[in-house]
């Protein structure tokens, strides 16, 4: 049962986006990787089987994490893979270096402050569509695919 309503509905995140965040973050094997509003996890899992980094999805939606659990089994990436039933705003995520977030703006800007408190000097932040305000981020990328057309934010923290 969840503590409370999610913010918002699941929206899964495009695959030509999942793989270009994957990208823009600079993954590499030493990464711990938190996916914040995890879904399904599939960032996640992509994530591991590019960098064979670990990683951690927190979600407010039991529902996600069983099939996020299920996902990461399927794809063999489990071993490395934590999924967590939690409130992303009540959570720690401080051993943290990458971050990936598909949030609205309203709840990046809410999440602001717990990640620039928990997070290590040099910890990516990659947001799909959404920017925090006026935290001006190192990197924009545009995406113009098939599937839909993506923004994409990398911060590091300092």
């Amino acid at each position: 049962m969840m503590a409370r309503s999610p913010d918002i509905g699941f929206i899964p995140t495009p695959n030509d986006a999942l793989d270009a965040m994957i990208d823009l973050a600079g993954l590499t094997a030493c990464d711990r990787v938190y996916d914040l509003g995890c879904g399904d996890g599939r960032i996640l899992i992509k994530a591991v089987q590019h960098a064979e980094c670990r990683g951690v999805g927190i979600d407010i939606d039991p529902v996600r994490i069983a099939e996020a659990q299920q996902l990461a089994r399927r794809a063999g990436v489990d071993d490395r893979l934590r999924f967590r039933c939690q409130d992303l705003y009540q959570s720690k995520f401080q051993d943290a270096t990458v971050v990936f977030l598909y949030l609205l703006p309203h709840l990046n800007l809410k999440l602001r402050p717990r990640l620039l408190a928990q997070l290590q000097s040099g910890a990516r932040i990659v947001s799909h569509q959404f920017d925090m305000g006026d935290w001006i981020c190192d990197r924009r990328l545009q995406l113009s695919a098939s599937e839909e057309e993506s923004t994409l934010f990398l911060w590091r923290t300092s």
